[in-house]
């Protein structure tokens, strides 16, 4: 299970059935779940703690340093969930002191080759990252959310749940929940509705989701007009994409 070229710190705990593939390296304070696959060439350095049933291919880098030039060499952390994919040459922070010293990586996530996840990240569950996208520092991602390839996001922003961001595109301002992003920047497209099909989602929801983005986007008012109006909708799976808008600090992208 454990490869003869691999090198693990006596300070790193490793649970059942754990596979270590040729010359990966696992430091200190690293502790892996059950029956993770680590393939070959991998450096997972820590306080690093990751779940249960985790894949983790070749070149991936788990658990360095941030590139942040505040950092001091603090102790800062990685948390990662279960069943997550972490394909090729990832690269994934711990987090810093001006936040919560830690990034945050839920379950059942794919994130395709060269994705870098940046210090103090929160990610859901769900959710799809392909190749080449890039996090910078603090940003927040919901759950059940699909991140093109080569996608940039700004530091600080915020991606709502059930969105869905086009390939090659630049987030400088929150995506809310539900919406369909594309551009450079990052402008509001239409609903993520074939997503929220396969979410199962009713029409009767999708149809009011529908209704909240254009009085959100499409019908002049502003925010707090489109909000008041959202409400009447009294549809619950709009609390969060209400909320969402209310507490953005950015600012949510604009057509």
């Amino acid at each position: 299970m454990i490869h003869e070229t691999a090198i693990i710190d006596s300070g790193a705990s490793l649970g059942k059935n754990v596979r270590v593939g040729p010359y990966s390296i696992i430091g200190p304070d690293v502790t892996i779940g059950d029956n993770c696959d680590i393939r070959s060439h991998v450096v997972i350095k820590g306080p690093t703690t990751i779940g249960q049933d985790n894949t983790i291919y070749q070149f991936a880098s788990v658990g360095e340093d941030c590139q942040d030039k505040k950092y001091a060499g603090e102790p800062t952390r990685l948390e990662i969930g279960d069943r997550n994919v972490i394909r090729e040459s990832c690269t994934i922070h711990r987090g810093t002191v001006q936040d919560q010293s830690l990034t945050k990586i839920g379950s059942d996530n794919l994130l395709m080759a060269y994705v870098h996840v940046a210090h103090d990240c929160i990610i859901g569950d769900h959710n799809i990252l392909a190749n080449q996208v890039t996090l910078a520092g603090h940003v927040h991602v919901g759950d059940q959310v699909i991140l093109g390839g080569m996608t940039g996001v700004h530091q600080f922003c915020h991606i709502g749940s059930h969105s869905f961001c086009a390939v090659n595109s630049i987030v400088v301002q929150d995506i809310p929940p539900f919406v369909m992003a594309q551009g450079h920047n990052a402008r509001p497209r239409t609903i993520n509705s074939e997503g929220l099909k396969r979410r199962g989602f009713s029409p009767e929801q999708i149809q009011n989701i529908r209704r909240a983005y254009k009085l959100l986007y499409r019908n002049n008012l502003t925010v707090d007009e489109a909000l008041a109006r959202i409400a009447e909708l009294n549809e619950p799976s709009l609390d969060e994409f209400c909320q969402f808008v209310q507490h953005s600090q950015r600012g949510i992208i604009r057509p």
